[in-house]
């Protein structure tokens, strides 16, 4: 009649409270009785998954209890149970869901042990889910890397299994490497390195023996792949319309190089040695390096071996490679074949190449191929196959081990090739390079064929006007030299920039990356930075010929219209510094240091052109210098950026960096100029050990600065009521000082003293007046212009009211004049900086350099308005209140009298003696005090305000009638 208390306990009725033992039980009763999937339980089914993952976990961290009842119950298999039928994506998605967000929480070591023990995680993971639908792969391949992220030494024989060779979690993960979607990908490369950091060695040695060669060879397939559709980009858009994709191909690009330096840096001998054979074998030589040849048939076997990239496309990706990837024994067999394999070892055979340079045993072709079968495929042979084929899967897949035959010296020389950090300069390096150093041996031959190359006009004259920092036949051997590797001789020659820079800038890449890759030896880098050193020469005996192509970079990107950009030219000085630097000294011979100072020269000179009195040159010269000094050139973020792989432009609405294309228009050519300037200017500083000392123009330690106590006796302050925009008064006191305006609060511990609440340069304000109000000034003042924004940015932009209307007008009259004169005293700089005269007439703003101007009126014969013109500013300015009055006369016909009309000679005479001027507009000395308020202004104010219907050209007459009585009177 009644029922068990045990019945109530099954749960069959929903406990109130979810986190439960209880909830727990009262699930399993709903997976008991919906163990089929239908249209009618799918919901329940879907709602019973989810709460089971948050019961889980809440009794992960409270109570034992849980799991032990989940794994009594063997709760998993229903999962199993569930997958097996088609149930269709919706259960899928949530089982797996619930599946990633239980193991992903879970932190007692214990309650993961339970969860795995059982097998059915594998069971789950080997799985044939429908991955075509997206949301079904996604959660697939979360909780395999969810899986992987919980890998130990313990954990590894829940997945691992050492008895049947079985290991489905690396296996199947695998398989997904080359997926279309760039996320899946990502976490395929997570998944593998958390399971090649475990140091498990049956583990390790089941991969190297079962899965390395077919990952690896499959994987480089698809990278190789990936940069013929790379190159192809870049060669079909030339007119910058695929910049987005090309974006994504070298991102994918840069993300394989990270992933492979990742597991080379694991340091795993074993799977390092196959992955750098594939890489070396099947894709760095035969499609990175050889793809440098300018006559690629002597490389290719067949027609179909005709695989390559474009030179500059090569460099590039070469330069990412020795960028990235440290390792040493590939990075050194590398750069080898790259600076010393010569033409005959070419054409002996390409796999030739790896054997003379490289601790190569296999007899694997060098050649751009695909591998013979997929991935997918060989995974499948190896599971058929598991028990029996093991030593024929090892014959045909795998690299083979270092054979035991091979003597003890051999291996020696191979290791110490492999290591160059400690053992390059032993003896047996020597056996490797002989060959090829042999062909660096200068012999005696003359200068004279060097010069009579194939080179440009300029560089002909160039080297002609300076002598070889070797002897000559040093120079001419080193050109012989490069000739017969056909490598390293188009790594030279992209240096020419004989139309532009396109390939120059990737050549000065590579040679960056070459110079500052630790895994390379110095011996094979000498090649290339200095082919005569040993030790019994000194540090000096640099590569002229390289040193030559640097120089005359330099020096084209100093011509009128160059090609050069600037990038190119920051990478040049970094590298030629780098070169010329040795111990903290510079072996530069002198004449090599002369073009280098020539070079700053014409840079000099180039920078005279554009030296001009408008206020934009002052911001554009402080601009380029502050950006030069906030963001030197980073190599390592310049080579991520795709668009440097399209062809150089002048225009900016590719969106293309500034200096990382040409100029367009003559701002940014004065740009150009002034950042040219200063570059060339601190190499020649650094290479002359001398110190800046006249740069910036405004010293920062000499200005004052935000809450600075300064000492207020004897200063003209000016008091005045702060309103800012959001209505906010502040009452305060400004100080006008040579080149800061400062806003100042009285100190309340020192009488006399205030502290500095606001801080701005005088060049950089914006004075307007109050039409309504004659007590009020609207001030703003910017932050210094940055070519990275664009616009100013106001630093103040607030309503200034003073006491009186006196004090109005003194305030104006002071930030006027204070900024026109800290903006003369910067620009006298700059032409100090530029060997300008600057014993010029004195005026409100400097003339052009080169008084174009002034010519032009002497060509028009004006006579005496062009004297009185030549003074005149090259641009409109806040006028100061003198010369507004002085300009108002001049519009306003004068009342007749016999003082303005008189024309005395012997008066004109004197005025253009003592270069005086009078009242009316002849010549005139400036007054001494700059801050003294013109009366005249004043006078007319005052009348304005008193006499309301009198004319103000009525009062200008008056005065001017008065004044002309009183000279007279005077006289």
């Amino acid at each position: 009649m009644f029922r068990s208390r045990s019945w109530f306990g099954g749960g069959l009725w929903k406990p109130k409270n979810p986190h439960s033992p209880e909830h727990l039980k009262y699930l399993y009763n709903v997976l008991s009785k919906n163990q089929t999937v239908s249209e009618n339980n799918r919901g329940l089914l879907v709602e019973t998954l989810r709460s089971i993952a948050e019961i889980l976990i809440w009794g992960d961290q409270n109570d034992s209890s849980v799991f032990d009842f989940f794994l009594e119950k063997n709760m998993l298999s229903f999962f199993l149970r569930i997958m097996k039928q088609k149930c269709g994506s919706y259960v899928c998605v949530q089982l797996l869901q619930t599946l990633n967000i239980l193991f992903e929480n879970i932190r007692n070591e214990t309650s993961l042990y339970y969860l795995l023990s059982n097998n059915h995680v594998n069971s789950i993971i080997v799985h044939k889910f429908d991955f075509s639908d997206e949301e079904v792969m996604a959660y697939y391949i979360s909780f395999l890397k969810t899986l992987s992220l919980k890998l130990n030494a313990h954990t590894i024989h829940f997945f691992y299994n050492e008895h049947t060779n079985d290991f489905p979690l690396y296996t199947e993960a695998i398989k997904f490497f080359n997926h279309s979607e760039g996320m899946v990908r990502i976490a395929v490369r997570t998944l593998t390195l958390n399971v090649y950091r475990v140091e498990d060695a049956s583990m390790l040695a089941f991969i190297r023996d079962r899965t390395a060669a077919p990952y690896f060879s499959n994987l480089v397939w698809f990278i190789g792949d990936h940069i013929i559709e790379l190159d192809t980009c870049v060669r079909n858009d030339a007119d910058h319309q695929s910049q987005n994709r090309l974006s994504d191909l070298v991102a994918e690009h840069l993300d394989h190089l990270h992933y492979l330096n990742d597991i080379l840096s694991l340091n795993i001998p074993d799977l390092n040695k196959v992955l750098s054979e594939h890489l070396l074998h099947k894709l760095l030589v035969p499609l990175y390096v050889y793809s440098l040849m300018k006559h690629k048939n002597t490389v290719c076997q067949t027609q179909d071996d005709r695989k390559h990239v474009s030179v500059v496309v090569a460099l590039f990706l070469l330069s990412q490679v020795f960028l990235i990837v440290s390792h040493g024994p590939l990075v050194h067999t590398l750069a080898a074949v790259m600076l010393m394999s010569d033409l005959d070892t070419i054409e002996t055979g390409t796999n030739k190449v790896l054997e003379k340079f490289g601790d190569i045993t296999s007899n694997k072709s060098v050649t751009f191929s695909p591998p013979k079968e997929t991935l997918t495929k060989s995974l499948e042979t190896l599971s058929e196959n598991r028990s029996t084929s093991e030593e024929s899967y090892n014959q045909e897949n795998s690299i083979e081990n270092t054979k035991e035959e091979v003597n003890k010296n051999t291996n020696n020389e191979l290791h110490e090739l492999n290591h160059p950090s400690t053992s390059f300069d032993d003896a047996s390096t020597s056996v490797l390079m002989s060959t090829s150093l042999n062909s660096s041996i200068p012999s005696e031959e003359n200068l004279k064929e060097l010069k009579q190359l194939n080179v440009t006009d300029e560089e002909k004259e160039q080297r002609l006007a300076m002598e070889s920092p070797l002897p000559h036949q040093n120079q001419n051997d080193t050109f012989e030299s490069v000739t017969k590797k056909p490598f390293l001789e188009t790594i030279t020659n992209s240096l020419l920039c004989t139309e532009n820079d396109y390939a120059a800038l990737f050549a000065l890449c590579l040679l960056y990356a070459l110079a500052n890759n630790q895994g390379i030896s110095p011996k094979i880098l000498n090649i290339i930075f200095s082919p005569f050193h040993n030790d019994t020469l000194t540090r000096s005996s640099y590569n002229e010929l390289l040193m030559d192509r640097l120089i005359h970079v330099i020096t084209l990107s100093c011509q009128t219209n160059s090609k050069v950009r600037l990038v190119t030219l920051e990478l040049t000085i970094k590298l030629l510094i780098q070169l010329a630097i040795s111990d903290g000294q510079c072996v530069l011979r002198e004449s090599h240091l002369t073009a280098i100072e020539a070079a700053k020269e014409q840079s000099t000179s180039l920078l005279k052109n554009f030296y001009k009195s408008e206020d934009i040159f002052l911001d554009m010269f402080e601009d380029e210098y502050s950006e030069i000094q906030k963001r030197p050139l980073n190599v390592e973020w310049l080579m991520m950026d795709s668009n440097i792989l399209l062809p150089p432009t002048g225009t900016p609405m590719t969106g293309i960096e500034f200096s990382k294309r040409l100029p367009c228009g003559e701002v940014e050519r004065a740009r150009r100029a002034i950042r040219v300037f200063f570059l060339i200017r601190e190499l020649s500083l650094t290479l002359n050990m001398e110190i800046e000392t006249q740069l910036p123009l405004t010293n920062p330690a000499n200005c004052v600065q935000v809450n600075n106590v300064l000492d207020l006796n004897n200063s003209d302050l000016i008091a005045c009521t702060v309103v800012w925009k959001d209505g906010q008064k502040i009452r305060r006191f400004l100080v006008i000082d040579v080149v800061q305006l400062i806003l100042v609060e009285p100190d309340i511990s020192k009488l006399g003293w205030g502290v500095a609440k606001l801080v701005g340069f005088l060049q950089d304000i914006d004075v307007a007046g109050d039409k309504d109000d004659s007590r009020c000034l609207y001030l703003t003042i910017y932050k210094p212009l940055s070519s990275s924004t664009g616009n100013r940015i106001p630093l103040l932009s607030a309503k200034f009211i003073f006491d009186d209307h006196i004090r109005c007008m003194a305030a104006k009259q002071r930030l006027t004049k204070g900024r026109i004169k800290a903006r003369q005293k910067k620009m006298n700089q700059i032409a100090r900086l530029l060997d300008i005269p600057t014993s010029m007439p004195h005026c409100s703003t400097p003339p052009n350099y080169a008084l174009r101007n002034l010519r032009h009126e002497r060509i028009l014969g004006r006579g005496q308005r062009a004297q009185r013109d030549q003074g005149r500013p090259m641009f409109t300015v806040n006028k100061v209140p003198g010369f507004a009055a002085q300009m108002r006369r001049e519009n306003i016909k004068p009342v007749a009298s016999s003082s303005s009309k008189r024309d005395d000679a012997s008066s004109n005479e004197r005025i253009h003696e003592n270069g005086l001027r009078s009242r009316d507009g002849s010549p005139k000395m400036p007054r001494p005090r700059s801050e003294e308020i013109p009366l005249e202004d004043m006078c007319i104010r005052k009348a304005s305000l008193t006499s309301n219907g009198l004319n103000v050209t009525h009062i200008c007459a008056e005065r001017r009638d008065s004044q002309g009585a009183c000279s007279n009177n005077d006289r």
